[in-house]
C-alpha cells in the first residue's frame, strides 16, 4: 500500500519502522522537504503522528489533494484548544466524503522500535474500511482488534493521561504497590462513567485504549506522563506539561463535564492547581476515604 505518515517525530519513527518493510512509506514533516500535493499522489491511507492541535490545519492542507476513498488514521490522543478529539475534528473536516479511523492502545515509540510487540483498538467510520487497516498492519508486530465505539475508545485514551500523572506522584511518594492497585481500580470505574456520559460505551474502559494503555503509561519508565507525576511528588513543576495537563486545561474551560462528580479525577486536577500541596492533597483524599469505611 502507499502510505503518508504526516509528522516524523517518536510516533512517525516508529510508524516508518513498523510499516516500510510491507509497504511504499512516503513522510511529510515541517522540518523534511516535499510538499503535501506531490507526497499526496496515488496515496490510499494517511496516518496522522502529529498532536491534535495540528490536525485541522494539516486537514485542510491536504484536502485539494486527498484522492476519492483516501483512509484518514490518528494515533493522537488529546484535546485541540477547542476541546475537540481528533475524531470530532476528522468528523467536522471530512464532512463525510473520505472515511477516517483511529488507532488506540500500549504503543510505546520506543519499544516499536526495538521490534517489541504492541497493542491497539481501530475503530473506523465506515464498518468496511476495516479490510483496508487489516491490510495496512499486516505483518507488523501490532496486534489489534477491531472497535465499534469510536467515541468511547477516544475518551478512554484521553483522559488515561490524566490518571497516570497521579500514579507517577504515588510511586514519587512511595506510597507502595497496593496504593496503585486503587488507583487502577478507582481510574477505571471513573472513566466507565465518564465514557459513558461522553456518548459512549462503558465497556470501551477496558479495552487496549482505555485499561491497556492506563497501565503501561501509569507504570513505563518511558511514560511522560508517569515521569509528569514523579517531577511533582519531588517538588519539580516549574514546567507542568503534557497531553495530560492540556486535557485538563479544555475540560475546565469548556465544561465539558464536572470533575467534581469524580473524586480521582478531581483530586488530580486540585494537585494540577496547587502542585506543591500535591502530598497534602493526596493524604487528604486517603483520609476521606477512611472516614468512609
Amino acid at each position: 500500500m502507499k502510505v503518508l505518515l504526516l509528522g516524523y517525530g517518536e510516533m512517525g519513527h516508529a510508524f516508518e519502522f513498523m510499516l516500510s518493510r510491507h509497504h511504499e512509506v512516503r513522510i511529510w514533516s515541517l522540518e523534511l522537504p516535499g510538499c503535501l500535493e506531490d507526497l499526496s499522489k496515488d496515496i490510499e491511507v494517511i496516518i496522522f503522528c502529529l498532536p491534535v492541535n495540528a490536525h485541522e490545519e494539516v486537514l485542510q492542507q491536504l484536502l485539494p489533494y486527498m484522492q476519492l476513498g483516501t483512509l484518514c488514521l490518528t494515533i493522537a490522543k488529546g484535546l485541540n484548544e477547542s476541546g475537540l478529539t481528533a475524531q470530532q475534528i476528522f468528523e467536522s473536516g471530512l464532512k463525510g466524503k473520505y472515511p477516517f479511523g483511529v488507532i488506540y492502545g500500549p504503543m510505546i515509540s520506543e519499544e516499536i522500535r526495538r521490534d517489541r510487540y504492541s497493542f491497539a483498538d481501530v475503530a473506523m467510520s465506515k464498518h468496511e474500511n476495516f479490510e483496508i487497516a487489516t491490510r495496512l498492519l499486516s505483518g507488523s508486530k501490532l496486534i489489534f482488534r477491531h472497535s465499534t465505539d469510536m467515541t468511547g475508545i477516544s475518551w478512554s485514551v484521553i483522559l488515561k493521561n490524566v490518571y497516570a500523572i497521579l500514579f507517577g506522584i504515588a510511586d514519587g511518594l512511595q506510597l507502595g504497590d497496593n496504593m496503585r492497585g486503587h488507583l487502577m481500580v478507582q481510574a477505571i470505574a471513573e472513566l466507565s462513567s465518564i465514557v459513558r456520559q461522553m456518548g459512549g460505551d462503558a465497556a470501551s474502559c477496558i479495552s487496549y485504549a482505555g485499561l491497556g494503555d492506563l497501565v503501561t503509561t501509569a507504570t513505563s519508565i518511558d511514560s511522560h506522563h508517569h515521569a509528569l507525576g514523579v517531577k511533582i511528588s519531588r517538588g519539580e513543576y516549574t514546567t507542568l506539561q503534557g497531553e495530560g495537563v492540556h486535557t485538563l486545561q479544555m475540560i475546565e474551560r469548556y465544561r465539558l463535564f464536572s470533575s467534581e462528580d469524580y473524586p480521582l479525577f478531581s483530586l488530580v486536577a486540585d494537585i494540577m492547581h496547587k502542585p506543591e500541596n500535591a502530598a497534602a492533597l493526596l493524604n487528604g483524599y486517603m483520609q476521606n476515604l477512611l472516614s468512609k469505611v
